[in-house]
């Protein structure tokens, strides 16, 4: 007896394990030597279906794509949205066709096409917010990479780098929003320098 309750608490406390939420690993706030991703971007117009992309992809995940049910008649039920595999993180991805960096000692401001700015600070690990959406966020350097994380409360995970190449004159973002173990976002852009 006593045997067989330990093992029921082995395999609940195992089932609680896998079951719990992810947890974001702090990445490094150290600058790596020579990088600066400062200046002013524009898009590749060979990148340009990549804002397509990802607008459509936030109206998928916010429903935008499904019917509305209409209930049968006689019933006083409202219509309704199917239910939606969307995520909440896609309410964190900016984008733009410009983008203006500017990185200081201890962060990154990134301006997407001069309205929205948003703001990462090296070796970051905090809870944000848009409205009543919540998500968890850490962002600092990966080798030559700036890389940013948002995990939303279903375990939905935005990952996006930024990084230079041709010396500096060129700026490839990446975009991956993973849901449910597999990849509904995967996003490559080249910018230029303007």
């Amino acid at each position: 007896m006593k045997s067989s309750l330990l093992a029921s608490l082995a395999a609940l406390s195992l089932l609680v394990a896998c079951a719990s939420k992810e947890e974001l690993i702090a990445k490094s706030a150290a600058i790596p030597a020579g990088v600066d991703l400062s200046g002013q971007w524009r898009l590749r117009d060979d990148s340009h279906d990549t804002v397509a992309r990802i607008s459509n992809a936030e109206i998928a995940a916010a429903g935008g794509n499904e019917g509305i049910i209409v209930p049968p008649d006689g019933s006083t039920k409202k219509p309704r949205r199917r239910s939606s595999d969307g995520t909440f993180v896609h309410v964190f991805l900016e984008t733009g066709t410009a983008l203006k960096i500017t990185q200081t000692e201890s962060g990154l401001f990134i301006s997407f096409d001069r309205s929205v700015v948003e703001e990462y600070r090296f070796g970051e690990k905090r809870q944000i917010s848009v409205g009543p959406v919540q998500a968890d966020r850490v962002s600092g350097w990966e080798g030559n990479s700036y890389v940013i994380e948002t995990l939303d409360t279903d375990g939905a995970k935005l990952i996006e780098s930024y990084g230079l190449q041709d010396n500096g004159r060129s700026l490839v973002r990446t975009i991956l929003i993973i849901a449910d173990a597999q990849a509904t976002l995967d996003v490559t852009q080249v910018f230029d320098r303007a």
